[in-house]
């Protein structure tokens, strides 16, 4: 036997120590991962030898750096090259904790990086900087320890809260508390203690309060997983249970589960807006405050949604009903105490767009493209709050990114001293302050200049590949449904087999056409992606047997489904495709 085969056996066989023994064989039971041998991994309680751990790691070396070559199936780029600045400091705990403009007592931090970096893309969106807390209309942000999942749980949590008539208050009541406690000679110290204030319903508006939400069935899952955590409704949830045969867009029929795409699912991706105003309509006329969630990049297609038209829209319905500008009450036995508040909120999902389309539009600028992308940022008066992912456009090897609004969206009320809390500025409590080094460490070596090169880079390389699969399709003399977004960086074609997907990391998801079920792959063309990586794939797809076999009769309704609070209604999750599987 091996040395490589005792040490396996060793591993398994022989770890008498292990507090609790497995009950099978995990080598049997987790997933086969081609090239990964997962008994070189296994870990004993004697830990691994040297010469055990060179193996193992030898292995995820080859892995990793195969797949890395040929990555095609994400909006994350590859290229990148942090070790010379910063491997130094995998040594050090950084932490910043807390809100980014203020140093706090965990000094081993780099909140002062983070600044700068938030000032840049403040700059970038076309918003009010420095950060000012006296200036309302300043922006206020910070860096996310994850991507964008982050950044979408967050918008939806501040406007959620903000159109809900929420205040964050101090408590009046700690320093009394403590006083008393402590003559019983117990000594007590003083924490800030936060309360939430929930503004007084009003009987003349019982919907005033709660916020529904309305996002494209292009939509990345993270919104349905963050509008689970918030308990907060969409409209076809309140339109179902309420409003049963009032769906505007199909009297009488059931209704959409989210709002519809421009085209379907054949069409680029972007938001119906005419669609999105009749359903925002029906709900503001009933006196709900709305919050829609805007794709700058939609995990699939590559999507834009024109936020600004959008905006234009429906700002004259929120004008009809009352929810441009409206009182929010926070003392019910004052009403002199109110809070003058939007009755809707705009979240841009920019993981992708928001950091690349800036470049695109310098590009158009400088005559160097001959289309930009729909407006997204802060040029645009209402919208309120943006996220990005860093590991996407710019790279990173782990992932992050940035959530913006301005300083007037926190929970916070009118400036009265006994009643302003400390804002609870960021979701987590501890934030990796890595992530703030790795963007301020790219920014310093990428100029504007260098960036809008990129983008024209990475639009060159979208179009060979899309001619390049074009091609193929007439070679084959095959449908290979080939499509390509407008300024997306993805390109979608019939679903390839399983050796090709992994070797691509592909991602998949279905769609339905003109009645027929497609199982789609598609690829983003990133800063790593180059013309022979490229090249290889469309040889990998010449071949016989190159896509995957299509079910002709499918069952008639398939679906994810979730039970909500209400244990009789079933709803619409969709937690497979749009880049998750």
């Amino acid at each position: 036997m091996s040395e490589v085969g005792v040490w396996q056996e060793t591993v398994f066989d022989s770890d008498a120590a292990i507090v609790s023994p497995p009950t099978k064989d995990s080598c049997s039971t987790y997933p086969t991962v081609p090239g990964i041998s997962y008994r070189n991994f296994a870990l004993s309680s004697t830990g691994l030898t040297p010469e055990q751990q060179s193996i193992a790691l030898s292995q995820l070396q080859n892995y990793q750096f195969v797949q890395k070559n040929h990555f095609l199936g994400y909006q994350v780029s590859q290229s990148f090259n942090y070790e010379e600045d910063l491997k130094q400091y995998l040594n050090y705990h950084i932490n910043n904790v807390g809100d980014p403009f203020q140093s706090g007592n965990f000094t081993v931090n780099s909140k002062f990086m983070e600044r700068a970096v938030l000032d840049y893309y403040a700059s970038l969106w076309n918003a009010r900087w420095p950060h000012d807390p006296n200036d309302t209309e300043s922006y206020w942000g910070y860096v996310l320890t994850m991507g964008c999942t982050e950044g979408n749980l967050y918008g939806l949590w501040n406007g959620r809260d903000y159109l809900a008539g929420k205040f964050l208050l101090n408590d009046p009541t700690v320093e009394e508390e403590a006083r008393i406690t402590s003559l019983s000679g117990q000594p007590r110290s003083v924490p800030p203690r936060l309360i939430y204030q929930q503004a007084p319903v009003l009987e003349e508006n019982p919907n005033a309060h709660t916020p529904v939400a309305f996002y494209s069935e292009d939509t990345h899952y993270s919104i349905i997983k963050a509008m689970r955590v918030m308990a907060m409704q969409n409209f076809y949830e309140i339109g179902t249970e309420k409003y049963p045969q009032e769906n505007p867009l199909a009297p009488g029929q059931p209704w959409p589960k989210e709002v519809p795409s421009q085209g379907g699912n054949d069409g680029p991706g972007s938001i119906d807006i005419k669609a999105l105003c009749k359903l925002v309509e029906f709900f503001a006329a009933k006196g709900y405050p709305i919050f829609v969630c805007f794709n700058y990049g939609t995990t699939f297609k590559g999507a834009y949604d024109d936020v600004e038209a959008a905006g234009k829209a429906l700002l004259p319905i929120f004008k009809k009903y009352g929810l441009d500008d409206r009182k929010v009450y926070y003392d019910p036995e004052d009403p002199t105490k109110y809070d003058i508040r939007n009755g809707y909120w705009f979240h841009v999902d920019g993981a992708l767009g928001a950091a690349y389309m800036p470049f695109i539009e310098m590009a158009y600028n400088m005559g160097k493209i001959s289309q930009r992308g729909p407006n997204f940022d802060f040029r645009l008066p209402f919208v309120h709050s943006i996220t990005m992912s860093g590991h996407k456009w710019i790279g990173a090897p782990l992932p992050c990114g940035i959530y913006m609004t301005k300083t007037k969206y926190q929970l916070r009320p009118p400036d009265d001293p006994e009643y302003i809390g400390s804002q609870d500025t960021t979701f987590a409590g501890s934030r990796n302050g890595f992530s703030a080094m790795l963007f301020w460490d790219y920014l310093a070596k990428n100029s504007y200049a260098v960036q809008v090169d990129k983008v024209l880079y990475t639009e060159n390389i979208a179009t060979y590949a899309y001619l390049q699969l074009k091609a193929l399709e007439e070679k084959l003399g095959e449908d290979l449904w080939v499509a390509h977004t407008p300024l997306s960086l993805s390109i979608r074609f019939k679903r390839a087999n399983d050796d090709i997907v992994f070797k691509y990391s592909l991602s998949g998801e279905t769609l339905y056409v003109k009645g027929q079920k497609r199982e789609y792959s598609h690829i983003f063309l990133m800063t790593h992606v180059t013309t022979a990586l490229i090249d290889e794939l469309i040889q990998d797809l010449s071949q016989p047997g190159a896509f995957s076999t299509q079910e002709e009769e499918q069952p008639e309704f398939e679906t994810d489904i979730y039970v909500t609070h209400k244990p009789k209604k079933l709803i619409h999750v969709p937690h497979i495709g749009r880049g998750f599987k």
